[in-house]
């Protein structure tokens, strides 16, 4: 199975499923063994990584225990033992999220523990095990939310994340976990409905035919190549404003209409952390040209936007 992954230290992000075992099988190198340590001791996360015996590549298992399940404990007791057989260090929290938190919550909470343990360890990237399947799931749910061009190639390696499976499906993934008799831990979650991804993942994608995945995935590409074009634009706009919390009201108005809903969302992905919908972006777009001076308007729990005179700014909320 062909895993790119250039030399560097990286944090391996591991849940205990089928896809991130399957993953850690495909990228572990003999290691001598390390301690185990709690993602908020920075230093005993730094002293934990060893050299390598392979000089290209030094990995951390890294795993987050969300707390939405009770039996949550017992994925990380799994991973915990793939990273000793592998020899490999390893680094854990527990978030204590609760069976209520939505998927954004614990998305988030996931990846801030990653990047906090990627810095601690002064790695270059996280590692995670996002697959094909996971590609199409997120086109079809950002469809279906709205979110407009960026969701249709929103799921993508970068620079800090690298998701080296993308090209890889699922089935094939369990057929090779099977093949080399890997362990692995099922989440009972994923089988709730309740979640669109789930219903997405259970109803839906199983439809499609391997011609329809095929054009889903040409689409994701082909959308890819123009985010970066048009991206590259609303940059350069950008780079020309006032602050990184402020837009020129007066050079904002004067946009059409589908060119503001863009620059909104980069300014809006640049200087806060709000999930984007198309409700969201229309919303914000229509007050920020037609909104009342010195008005204020929601944009998340954790900002307003604010309409002067002249400008445009983001303010956060008091805590």
């Amino acid at each position: 199975m062909d895993v790119d992954l250039p030399a560097g230290r990286y944090v391996v992000a591991v849940s205990g499923g089928v896809d991130s075992a399957a993953l850690l099988h495909l990228l572990a190198q003999k290691q001598s063994d390390s301690p185990i340590v709690r993602s908020s001791d920075s230093r005993a996360t730094e002293n934990a990584i060893r050299q390598s015996d392979n000089p290209t590549i030094q990995l951390i298992v890294a795993h987050f225990d969300h707390g939405i399940r009770e039996d949550s404990a017992e994925d990380r007791r799994l991973v915990q033992a793939l990273a000793k057989k592998y020899g490999l260090p390893f680094v854990f929290a527990e978030g204590k999220l609760g069976p209520a938190a939505s998927e954004a919550t614990a998305r988030r909470a996931r990846y801030e523990f990653l990047e906090k343990t990627r810095r601690a360890a002064k790695a270059n990237a996280v590692v995670t095990a996002h697959h094909q399947d996971d590609l199409l799931e997120t086109v079809i749910l950002n469809l279906l939310r709205g979110t407009g061009r960026r969701g249709l190639s929103s799921l993508k390696s970068t620079d800090v994340i690298r998701r080296p499976l993308l090209h890889i499906p699922k089935s094939e993934l369990l057929r090779y976990a099977e093949r080399e008799g890997l362990r692995w831990h099922e989440d009972s979650t994923n089988a709730d409905e309740r979640y669109l991804r789930n219903y997405i993942r259970q109803r839906i994608l199983p439809r499609f035919a391997a011609k329809d995945r095929e054009a889903l995935l040409i689409l994701s590409k082909w959308a890819a190549k123009q985010n970066r074009a048009i991206s590259e634009q609303v940059a350069n706009y950008l780079h020309l404003q006032p602050g990184a919390g402020a837009l020129d009201r007066h050079s904002f108005i004067m946009l059409p209409h589908a060119v503001a809903r863009e620059v909104m969302a980069e300014w809006l992905l640049t200087n806060t952390g709000v999930e984007l919908s198309k409700k969201l972006l229309e919303r914000l777009v229509v007050a920020a040209k037609t909104g009342r001076r010195g008005s204020k308007v929601d944009v998340d729990a954790g900002h307003w936007l604010y309409i002067s005179p002249d400008k445009l700014a983001l303010w956060a909320r008091e805590r």
